[in-house]
This record gives structure tokens, C-alpha cells and sequence, in this order.
């Protein structure tokens, strides 16, 4: 007896507490116990309330954001930007030479500022209000009526102004990711021009395509999504569009002078090391984030990034040790870096073996990408943008859909349901849907790339000229330098 009376206290103190830090909405009839008591476990299982129904008949004493859930989002955001300053930003920093140290983290900055205007303007918007298959409409633009009150058809626990700095993040790094491919050469004017015009083009309506509630790619929320496609975190938003722009953009832009004759070592290891550092754990915000709650499915995704992030990290080492007789902080970084991209699309659908294979895929195909190809075909993609990240991306996104299983994640129930499958064995259910998505995703930023580019080099100019290569970046682009000696 004394048992039930203190979980009823509970239920009434955390409703009442609830209540006067969201009182926005008033119930329009009381609820009763029973429907609290659901409101509460709701919370807790980062599910729907019933007032949340479009037929609901009774409102609810907690009608706004969840603490927890809200406070999880916020740290998750924060992660997300740390990938990009200062993770991103050491990482290539370091992997680039001493003159051009500076010119990578400006970039790095430039695009978050350029980026943050473009989303609070109406890339959020076009990202996630309803619209069409393709591209959202403009309910939100300028952030309109994006405030604390959660947007249900995303999540029932998480302010939307919250949802969308945290998307805004991903937003910030996709287009950053490019630089890497081109970095050592390309103007910073041309950088801005390309990632403005990129954004939308490329970005918002890929991301509106994968994850808007009525996007043409899906294949969990939208039950009328023309390709039942699955990305938990950005396989296919974040990875394969920066990548394989970043071949096409590298390409345009030709290799940098004494490419292939010249020693171009990283001016520092420290600072890469230090960045992929950073970069793994902003990475947890950014996959156990996308479980948009603090759930079950988030600890999956934390355990998942974990086991294939270490796992890739150790594969493409012992390989250059078996193949060169040396395993190098670079080769540690790297694959560190291909796992974390590899198990993005997956690491809230498949299971800690599934992961341990992921991982294993991850050190191994990347690797020979950025060894073998660049050989083969004589491409500059500087800092390996293409082989860990498209290459990495692609890959990751085809493995999703041979292991993702609905004994992870039962939001796959509906999209397996759909296509008449049982899957709880998570074999063989989505690579035919996930080879479409992958298809749009090359074709969209290939495409779109090539045109872009192609406008810039024409009307501003893409490469610096020679003798501010020779001189580096830091100094004309900027008027800095990375590093001063004195005495």
C-alpha cells in the first residue's frame, strides 16, 4: 500500500512540477490517474502521450518538452559542433602543411557563420516543415514559431528550437567536410560562394528527402515514402553528399603544384590526433543524438559507435603494419575516423556484431580507397575527403540495410511491414532501397557539383594563384601566420 501511494505522489509531483515550466497548452478536460500515469511512462519510454493524438479529448498536466530528454538534446548539440570547431578544425589543421594551418580553420569557421544564417533564414524550413517529397516549405522560416513546445511529427519530448540547433549542427559540418579534398588551394571567397549556393541545392533538400516526415527517402516515418530507405544519422546526408562532392570539386580544381613530386607530409600529428580525438566524441552527439531522446535506442547507438569506431581504428592499423611493417598515428586516426563514418547510417538499427562487422568493413574498403585509388587514378583529394567519407558513406549505407533489425530499433516493424517482411533476423531486408538511396545521393551531389562549381570557377574564381600557393594561405588569405618564432 505505502508502494502505490508513493508512486502516486510521484506522478503528482513530477505532473505538477511539469506543468508550471510548460504551461503553454491548457488541457481542455482534466485528465484522469490513469492517463497521467500513461503521460508519465511516456516520458520515460520517449513515446507519444495521448493528448499528442490528432482525436485526443483530454489535454495533458505535462504539454511541453521533457527535462531529461531537452537536457540530453543540448549536450548532444554541443558534441556536434565540438566535431566541427575545434574537431574538424584540428584534424585537417594538422594534416595540412604549417603555411596553410590557418587557412583550413578559418574555413571551418566561415562555413558555421555562413551555415547558422542560411538555417535560422529558411534551411530549417526547407529541411523540416511539410512540403513536398523533395523540399519543405516555409511555415518555419526565420526560425517562425520554432520554440519550446516540441514539433510532434519529429519528437514529443524535445523543444523544436532545441531539435533544430542540434540539425543545425549537422548542417554546419556536412559542407565542412569538403575542404579537406580541396584544402591548400581553393580561395576562401570561393569556399563561401560554393558551400552558400551548396546548401541549397545539395543539403537541404537531400536532408528534407531522408528525414522531413514526408520525404521521398523516408522509410521509417513516412508511410508513404516512394523508397523505404533507413539513415539513423547522415550516411547518405552527411557522409556520401560532402564526399562525393568533394571528388567532383577536387577534380575542378586540379592537384596542388608538385602533387605526386613533392613531399607533402602532415606539419602535425599532434593536432590530427587531437582532433580525430575530438571528433570521436563529438560523434557520440551526433549518432546517439539522432535518437532524439535519452532511450534505449540512443545507448544502442553509444554502444555501436564505440565497438565500430575502436574496431576500424585497430583494422587499418594492423593492416599498414602487416603491408608496410609500421602501424602510424595516421593509420590509428584514419580508420578511426572511417569507422565513425561507416557506422552512422546503422548505429541505431543493427546490434553490437553487426557493428563488430561494420567495423571491420570500415578499416578495410576505406583504407584501399585511400591508398590504392588515388594511386590508380592520380586525384588530389588532399586530406582523403573522398575515400574515408564518400567511399566510408556509401559503404556504411549499404551495410545498413543488411544489418539493421527491428530487435534494435521496432520503428523498423513499420517500414519492414510495409514491404511484407519479417525483420527480426535484420538480413537482406533494405539494400535494394538502400542502393536507390544511394543512387539519388551520388547523382544529386555529382550533379549539382559539377554545375556549381563549374559557376564559380567561372564568375570568381575556384584556385588561388600559383605564387600564393607557393607562398600558402595562412599569410595571403588572411594576413596570419599559424605559428611565430621569435628570439
Amino acid at each position: 500500500m505505502f508502494r502505490r501511494v508513493l508512486i502516486f505522489g510521484a506522478v503528482l509531483l513530477f505532473a505538477n512540477v511539469s506543468h508550471s515550466q510548460n504551461a503553454t497548452v491548457a488541457p481542455s478536460a482534466s485528465p484522469s490517474l490513469e492517463q497521467r500515469v500513461a503521460d508519465l511512462e511516456a516520458y520515460i519510454n520517449n513515446g507519444a502521450r495521448g493528448s499528442d493524438s490528432t482525436d485526443a479529448k483530454t489535454g495533458s498536466n505535462i504539454s511541453g518538452s521533457g527535462p531529461g530528454h531537452n537536457g540530453w538534446m543540448m549536450t548532444a548539440s554541443a558534441l556536434v559542433l565540438f566535431m566541427t570547431l575545434p574537431g574538424l578544425a584540428l584534424f585537417y589543421g594538422g594534416l595540412v602543411r604549417q603555411k596553410n594551418v590557418l587557412s583550413v580553420l578559418a574555413q571551418c569557421l566561415g562555413i558555421a557563420g555562413l551555415v547558422a544564417i542560411l538555417w535560422w533564414a529558411v534551411g530549417y524550413s526547407l529541411v523540416f516543415s511539410r512540403g513536398s517529397p523533395f523540399i519543405g516549405g516555409l511555415k518555419f522560416a526565420f526560425l517562425h514559431g520554432v520554440d519550446a513546445q516540441p514539433n510532434g511529427d519529429y519528437s514529443f519530448w524535445v523543444s523544436q528550437n532545441i531539435f533544430a540547433m542540434y540539425q543545425l549542427m549537422f548542417a554546419i559540418i556536412t559542407p565542412a567536410l569538403i575542404i579537406g579534398a580541396v584544402a591548400e588551394r581553393i580561395r576562401f571567397a570561393a569556399v563561401l560562394v560554393f558551400v552558400g549556393v551548396w546548401m541549397f541545392v545539395v543539403y537541404f533538400p537531400l536532408a528534407h528527402m531522408v528525414w522531413g516526415i514526408d520525404g521521398l527517402m523516408n522509410g521509417v516515418w513516412n508511410s508513404h515514402a516512394k523508397i523505404t530507405a533507413i539513415d539513423f544519422a547522415g550516411g547518405t546526408v552527411v557522409h556520401m553528399s560532402s564526399g562525393w562532392s568533394a571528388l567532383v570539386l577536387c577534380a575542378l580544381l586540379g592537384p596542388r603544384l608538385g602533387f605526386r613530386k613533392e613531399i607533402m607530409a602532415p606539419h602535425s600529428m599532434v593536432l590530427c590526433m587531437v582532433g580525430a580525438g575530438m571528433l570521436w566524441v563529438g560523434w557520440y552527439g551526433f549518432n546517439a543524438g539522432s535518437a532524439l531522446g535519452a532511450d534505449g535506442i540512443a545507448a544502442n547507438a553509444f554502444t555501436t559507435t564505440t565497438l565500430a569506431t575502436a574496431i576500424a581504428s585497430f583494422t587499418w592499423a594492423m593492416l599498414e603494419y602487416v603491408l608496410r611493417g609500421k602501424a602510424s598515428v595516421l593509420g590509428f586516426c584514419s580508420g578511426a575516423v572511417a569507422g565513425l563514418v561507416v557506422i552512422t547510417p546503422a548505429c541505431g538499427f543493427v546490434d553490437p556484431t553487426g557493428a563488430v562487422l561494420i567495423g571491420v568493413a570500415a578499416g578495410v574498403v576505406p583504407f584501399f580507397a585511400c591508398t590504392k585509388l588515388k594511386s590508380w587514378f592520380h586525384y588530389d583529394d588532399a586530406l582523403d575527403t573522398f575515400g574515408v567519407h564518400a567511399v566510408g558513406g556509401t559503404l556504411g549505407a549499404f551495410l545498413t540495410g543488411i544489418f539493421a533489425t527491428s530487435r534494435v530499433n521496432s520503428n523498423l516493424t513499420v517500414a519492414a511491414a510495409k514491404r511484407g517482411f519479417d525483420n527480426t533476423l535484420g538480413l537482406g531486408l533494405f539494400p535494394l532501397e538502400q542502393l536507390k538511396a544511394i543512387g539519388i545521393t551520388i547523382a544529386l551531389a555529382v550533379t549539382a557539383t559539377a554545375i556549381i562549381g563549374a559557376i564559380v570557377k567561372t564568375f570568381i574564381g575556384l584556385r588561388i594563384a600559383p605564387e600564393i600557393e607557393r607562398q600558402g594561405l595562412d599569410i595571403n588569405e588572411h594576413g596570419e601566420e599559424g605559428y611565430i618564432v621569435s628570439g
